[in-house]
């Protein structure tokens, strides 16, 4: 999706007893899927409905470079549900509030910025939820093509896969990041290079959404769909023909969190947004769809996870990924990148 592509999605939403001219609008930057975010505006405007918010919306990766092309002249005034990851690299660049909101100490410490929880100061970013790697099985299209239903990752590399698999790019999805990053993590570097170069044999096209592989493996256009666990449980809760696979080996993940650009004109309405979203009402809107909050004690299990999703997380090192993020991207592009979509 272009740059104006991705401008022209964007949506507005306010409540409905305000007008521009009353509410302060707030633009928020997103890679929230955009099936919920009216969900959360809508809850947010019950509290607050003297603040618009003025929703952007694309994958990671198209927001990640959108900021910071805009980094010496910004456009958002806030980030609300993008990759911890690409976050840190904002922090690196200086782009970023520190603030710490309100409740900020009833969080797991793991969902916070570490400028917080080790030194004292004022956090950059704060977690909302962990998205988890998965792989979408089409249980349909695998007995018609004579693909078994994987166990592992490596599972992906057989020669009966070659064909039949769909990853997202990790240089616009932050799912597709997510998996290469932990590959990387989990088996060092030249054996997660390895691994790719195998994986890469099998796969069919990459896609730029994360949430589009299992959506493909839903309708029956691939049999194996690489994404993360929100999209394959919601559709196969919604009746789609798919099995969710956790790979044996471990499950990549990263987390959704949300910043206050620096220099925003619009600074306390943003702090109000920044609130909200550490809340236990914000975090139990979260728990709809993801399994691993950052309140403790508000997750409630999701139908088709795993009891035991968080055991199988693996020890993610975003520092790494946010520090190794360009380098790691350069060289996926330079060896995979004939096999992704225009």
């Amino acid at each position: 999706m272009t740059l104006q592509r991705s401008l022209i999605a964007s949506v507005v939403l306010s409540a409905a007893s305000m007008t521009a001219a009353q509410a302060t609008e707030l633009t928020v930057y997103t890679a929230v899927e955009s099936d919920d975010l009216q969900k959360y505006a809508e809850r947010f405007n019950q509290a607050h409905p003297d603040i618009e918010i003025r929703w952007v919306r694309d994958s990671t990766g198209v927001i990640t470079a959108r900021l910071l092309a805009e980094k010496d002249n910004p456009q958002a005034d806030m980030i609300w549900g993008l990759a911890a990851t690409s976050l840190l690299v904002l922090e690196e660049e200086g782009m970023l509030e520190r603030y710490a909101p309100a409740g900020i100490e009833k969080l797991d410490p793991k969902f916070v910025d570490v400028a917080y929880t080790r030194d004292g100061e004022d956090p950059a970013w704060v977690g909302m939820d962990a998205w988890v790697a998965s792989i979408c099985y089409n249980t349909i299209e695998g007995e018609k093509n004579g693909v078994p239903k994987p166990t592992s990752w490596n599972d992906l590399t057989q020669p009966e896969y070659e064909g039949h698999v769909i990853m997202p790019n990790p240089n616009s999805s932050g799912t597709g990041y997510l998996d290469v990053a932990s590959w990387l993590q989990l088996w060092g570097e030249e054996q997660g290079w390895d691994y790719m170069d195998r994986l890469h044999d099998n796969i069919s096209r990459y896609t730029h959404s994360g949430s589009a592989p299992c959506s493909l493996a839903a309708t029956g256009e691939t049999t194996v769909g690489v994404s993360f666990a929100f999209r394959g449980a919601r559709l196969k809760s919604q009746g789609a023909p798919i099995e969710l696979v956790f790979p044996e080996e471990g499950l990549g993940w990263d987390m959704e969190a949300a910043a206050i650009v620096a220099g925003t004109d619009k600074r306390e309405a943003a702090q109000t947004l920044m609130d909200w979203a550490v809340s236990q009402d914000a975090n139990e809107l979260y728990n709809e769809g993801y399994a691993v909050v950052a309140y403790p004690g508000v997750a409630q299990p999701i139908d088709n996870y795993p009891s035991n999703i968080v055991e199988r997380m693996i020890d993610a090192d975003f520092q790494w990924a946010a520090l190794n993020r360009k380098r790691v991207l350069d060289e996926w592009q330079r060896r995979y990148d004939s096999k992704s979509e225009e």
